[in-house]
């Protein structure tokens, strides 16, 4: 007879791997709409006579939508479950993308991008929720942050289309922005009859349901014992009371000072290196887009060596000082400006694998939806105002002043971290939750020895 083990210690199995995979698939998606708006916006802008304005609406669009998408179903997905969110997000992210292609003027696109966003961000949210709910302690780490690999994939890809299609007639950016709906219908089909989340299931009551999802993908010998019920409230008030204000601050803010320099720069790649005085060919971009993918797969590396709290912090401190070299470089040093940026790409890249993983470790499962979804909201929405002020930024301040700007937002990151960031690595998402309280005491090495 097998003995009985929880559902944090099961091996990695099949079905381990298939909602990792599912999971993630919406980070290539986004990476992809991400990536495709610069080049589709090298052409909508002449045509539709586009201002700095509109442009950095435009760019910024899905991140404004990720933000209300990530706000909004985190919270309903607390209440009715994961699962439907997870279906519910790519049949808008579909639709939304396919009506790209019959856009007559920039407000249609803004407002479909905002919807294509709006699903995105649902999908963050109960994407990583019930992918930590489902995987093991010793594995959460890697694969909660493996996403970063795939959403650079998605971007690349982008890039890849937006080089090769962009040219081929003055209407080829209704078929490269609508092209995104392509994968999601594929995403969309393959999601259904993904099972709900078994901790979600306990935690309404459901037990005969949860432990028969359990017992049909992990055996029968796996069970998982009810997680202690902190609050009964179901609204965003509970992320601010005292057991959880701390941690809704740090993941709100560490994840904020690291895609606003993420996406202010990369959604304007072409327009930033031009500025930058550095050749705009396909040879530099596919440096740099290079560097993106092998920095997204050094950081699953990295995650599964390194604390989470040292990872974080010494990345921070290397990207400061990245830009602040950057900003202080003139056109003529175009050598060093180049290291220097592939630098920053490596290891923004790499780093970026953490934000899949410190809000899901941080929060139980009452509030696990609806403490990433805000965390993730609170991000994009620092990321839209980043992106929608770069142009603006670069006009008026110049590109070494906005670099620089971008640099002291990494600063404040590090020093976030050094005050708040927890130690969650190798814990079962119960003590991963106490660790990041402050009300709670810290587990001792001991007693994250005895857990794994």
């Amino acid at each position: 007879m097998q003995q009985t083990i929880q559902l944090d210690d099961v091996p990695l199995n099949r079905f381990h791997l298939k909602i990792t995979g599912l999971t993630f698939s919406a980070h290539l998606t986004d990476g992809y709409v991400l990536g495709v708006i610069g080049f589709a916006l090298a052409q909508i802008k002449p045509q539709m006579g586009l201002t700095p304005f509109w442009e950095g609406m435009l760019g910024s669009s899905a991140l404004i939508g990720l933000f209300l998408g990530s706000l909004l179903l985190g919270w309903i997905g607390d209440i009715v479950g994961r699962q439907k969110i997870f279906c519910f997000s790519f049949v808008i992210i579909t639709l939304a993308s396919a009506l790209q292609f019959f856009v007559t003027g920039p407000e249609q696109l803004f407002l479909l991008r905002v919807l294509i966003g709006f699903g995105l961000g649902g999908d963050f949210s109960v994407g990583h929720t019930m992918l930590a709910e489902f995987s093991p302690r010793k594995h959460r780490g890697v694969l909660l942050g493996a996403f970063s690999v795939l959403w650079t994939v998605g971007y690349v890809a982008a890039s890849f289309a937006g080089h090769f299609i962009s040219d081929l007639s003055p209407d080829a950016w209704r078929w490269l922005l609508a092209s995104s709906a392509v994968p999601a219908v594929i995403i969309l089909l393959l999601r259904i009859g993904t099972p709900e989340s078994p901790r979600w299931l306990m935690r309404k009551g459901q037990q005969q349901q949860a432990l028969a999802i359990i017992h049909r993908y992990f055996g029968e010998h796996v069970t998982l014992q009810p997680e202690p019920a902190h609050s009964k409230r179901h609204n965003l008030g509970v992320l601010f009371t005292a057991r959880y204000r701390k941690r809704t601050a740090f993941n709100c803010l560490f994840f904020v000072c690291l895609v606003i320099p993420y996406f202010a720069i990369y959604t304007f790649l072409p327009a930033i290196l031009q500025a930058m005085g550095l050749d705009k060919n396909f040879g530099t971009d596919l440096l740099l887009n290079g560097l993106l993918i092998v920095g997204a797969v050094m950081g699953i590396g990295l995650t599964a060596i390194c604390s989470r709290r040292g990872f974080l912090i010494g990345s921070f401190v290397f990207l400061a000082a990245c830009l602040v070299a950057m900003s202080l470089l003139t056109g003529s040093q175009s050598g060093w400006m180049i290291a220097c940026f592939a630098a920053f790409t490596l290891m923004m890249s790499a780093v970026s694998n953490l934000v899949g993983v410190f809000p899901a470790e941080s929060f139980p499962t009452e509030v696990r939806s609806m403490g990433v979804g805000f965390a993730t909201s609170m991000s994009r929405l620092g990321s839209a105002t980043g992106t929608l002020l770069l142009p603006l930024g670069i006009v008026h301040l110049g590109l070494s002043g906005t670099i620089a700007i971008l640099a002291a937002i990494l600063a404040i990151g590090a020093i976030v971290s050094l005050a708040w960031a927890p130690e969650t690595k190798g814990l079962t998402l119960v003590d991963a939750g106490e660790a990041a309280s402050p009300e709670a005491p810290q587990p001792s090495a001991r007693t994250a020895t005895l857990h794994h």
